[in-house]
């Protein structure tokens, strides 16, 4: 397979989609029969649209959820039957149709639940059911938690919005270089505008800020797309950074209403601001950086709107809702940061 091995720019397509685009506009025409896709925290806001969208499609989808069965029930709720991991069934006639659903216990937060998770799908292809990955959207997070840590005293947001999901997709490089043109999304936000990757005090060791700590992690998921895309782009494995726009989910548990209320989200009534997406409009760009025919050949970039962002105009008024700031596509910080999450994790398909 012939390769691009330039960078791609980051700057737009034209491809014809928006921010009003939907995740079953974007998939409409793309056919993913004999694909396969994980999706983390797919049963939830936008990741129970993504997973709508790909099972549509025809792919085969594991959610990886750290509820399981309450997973699988929103699933059925949502008119998708969840399966065992490496059935064939597909949902029932009447609901989403084409693909197949399961469901596998994983807990981003623990690096052990992580390598089970991985380790059960690499065993349904050594087992003769070609699981290869073709696809792996990086979709679960948290969001401006109270201070908590996991692990060796890993900062939360961190380690769950970042570092379990390079553990995951470095534990199943063997599946995503073994597809033709496998694709990894990684779930960013402008939230990565609140702060770089903190390379000096990267735990929060001197005092826990929620933003803060949001935001570096928003912008180490940038950045994880950015080199996963360097170091896999030869195997014809691309990856994308993503930023959905701002949907109402249960990303926002840990936000007290006064708070949203304070920024604008909504009102003193609860009424969502009209600058917001629906679920479906927020997997769209998701969906599309996961199967679109046109980015067929590119990666390392960040998108917004179902398109190639653009660099952020500093100083503009949309400055803070809009583009990507250089130090969330720095090709350096990037590989830095690499290099560190290797060294906190002990996992590094690269090494």
């Amino acid at each position: 397979m012939n390769q691009d091995h330039s960078r791609t720019p980051q700057r737009k397509t034209g491809s014809g989609f928006g921010k009003e685009s939907t995740a079953a506009d974007v998939i409409a025409g793309v056919d993913l029969s004999g694909k396969t896709a994980i999706v983390t925290g797919g049963y939830s806001g936008l990741g129970l649209e993504t997973v709508r969208a790909l099972v549509s499609a025809g792919a085969r989808v594991l959610v990886g959820a750290r509820r399981p069965d309450h997973a699988r029930q929103v699933l059925e709720a949502a008119g998708i039957t969840a399966r065992e991991p490496g059935s064939t069934a597909r949902s029932p006639a009447g609901s989403t149709s084409g693909g197949s659903v399961g469901v596998a216990a994983l807990d981003l937060a623990d690096l052990a639940s992580v390598t089970s998770f991985a380790d059960g799908f690499l065993a349904l292809g050594s087992g003769g059911s070609g699981a290869g990955l073709d696809i792996l959207v990086n979709n679960a997070a948290v969001m401006a938690c109270p201070e908590l840590r996991v692990g060796p005293g890993w900062e939360s947001q961190f380690a769950t919005n970042h570092l379990g999901h390079f553990a995951l997709a470095n534990l199943l490089w063997p599946a995503l270089s073994a597809g033709e043109g496998a694709r990894v999304v990684s779930l960013s936000s402008t939230g990565h505008k609140l702060s770089p990757v903190r390379f000096d005090d990267i735990n929060f060791d001197t005092g826990y800020d929620k933003w803060k700590a949001y935001g570096q992690a928003k912008t180490a998921n940038s950045l994880f797309a950015v080199h996963l895309d360097f170091l896999g782009r030869d195997s014809g494995v691309r990856a994308f950074a993503v930023h959905p726009g701002g949907i109402m989910t249960e990303l926002q548990r840990h936000l007290p209403r006064a708070e949203m209320v304070a920024a604008g989200w909504m009102d003193d009534h609860g009424n969502v601001d009209a600058r917001f997406k629906t679920p479906e409009q927020g997997a769209a760009t998701s969906v599309w950086a996961a199967t679109s025919p046109a980015l067929r050949g590119m990666g390392g970039v960040y998108c917004e709107d179902c398109d190639i962002a653009e660099p952020t105009r500093t100083g503009s008024p949309e400055a803070r809702i809009r583009g990507v700031d250089a130090h969330a596509v720095d090709p350096s910080d990037a590989a830095r940061l690499w290099t560190l999450s290797a060294e906190m994790t002990g996992v590094n398909a690269f090494g």
